[in-house]
């Protein structure tokens, strides 16, 4: 751990985060060269934090052993020029193991993920949430999507039982929701835009108060990405309306052809632009011949920007 609470909070505050990709070679396997390559190229870009694992990471399909390498690797490479931050979850077993591997190999933070499966009522969501973060002494911020939405109330107890809680990412999209938390809960916490293609919605974020979100885009189009959040935060309606149309609407058009593309059309991004990360291991699924070329064609629309 390089980073205090207060640094990482600050980070992912304000500023482009980006979610790298796990590299799976032909076989499948962790390519931890290759991985390494990717980061290296991440960090040269002006970002402000590194979260690796995540969602776009495939979190949920590493094993242990994979996410203690990965997490490893991930902080000798960035070798404290940023936050790094891994992923925790699924159930409070699970997620408390995951957050000690992640503290053990010098992460600054986790992501805290939903629990696994389960529809949860508000008091049990914070119940697992506290007991994970009460199991390390590294970071928390709290990834509010799927069944583990919280609302005003229960962020609330949770931020007041936690110390090391310091951030909620969104990933519902529901600004009148996420409006309320943020008018709630105020600046004890930062807040982080976390839909799928984050992009598509940072108007919305930026009103409500929301500077920075998860950029899955910036793994195969990096300077297009930084251009967008550039104009975002500089208040260039054009240019954001202008990449939006250009390139952000076709690709969600896409991405929603098939679930699971908001991961798989990345790895198939890092490829057209010649830094391959293999393919995504199942229940998600390569994109066709077809949809590959439109990828291609929206790649070649980034390079304007």
């Amino acid at each position: 751990m390089s980073f205090t609470r207060a640094d990482v909070k600050q980070a992912i505050s304000d500023g482009l985060l980006s979610f790298p990709v796990t590299d799976f070679d032909a076989e499948g396997r962790f390519d931890a060269e290759s991985y390494s390559r990717r980061l290296e190229w991440f960090i040269s870009h002006e970002i402000s934090a590194v979260f690796v694992a995540g969602g776009t990471g495939e979190f949920f399909n590493l094993s242990q052993d994979e996410f203690r390498e990965i997490v490893r690797l991930a902080v000798k490479v960035v070798d404290g020029k940023l936050p790094v931050i891994a992923s925790a979850g699924l159930s409070v077993a699970t997620g408390s193991a995951f957050a000690k591997i992640a503290e053990e190999e010098g992460a600054d933070g986790i992501l805290l993920m939903p629990p696994y499966l389960t529809e949860c009522p508000q008091d049990g969501l914070v119940e697992y949430a506290r007991q994970i973060c009460d199991s390390t002494s590294i970071s928390v911020i709290y990834y509010n999507r799927g069944n583990g939405v919280m609302k005003p109330a229960s962020v609330q107890r949770l931020a007041d039982a936690c110390p090391n809680l310091i951030g909620l990412k969104d990933g519902k999209g529901d600004m009148q929701a996420l409006n309320r938390i943020i008018k709630a809960v105020g600046d004890r916490l930062a807040y982080v835009g976390g839909v799928p293609t984050a992009e598509i919605m940072a108007e919305a974020y930026l009103a409500v108060g929301v500077n920075t979100y998860s950029s899955a885009v910036f793994n195969f189009v990096p300077d297009m990405a930084v251009a967008f959040y550039k104009a975002l935060r500089a208040g260039d309606s054009d240019t954001v309306r202008r990449i939006s149309r250009e390139f952000f609407l076709p690709f969600v058009d896409l991405r929603d052809n098939k679930s699971g593309y908001a991961v798989s059309l990345i790895k198939a991004g890092t490829e057209i632009i010649g830094r391959p990360s293999g393919s995504v291991r199942a229940p998600l699924e390569m994109p066709s011949a077809e949809e590959r070329a439109r990828l291609e064609a929206l790649v070649e629309v980034a390079k304007g920007f």
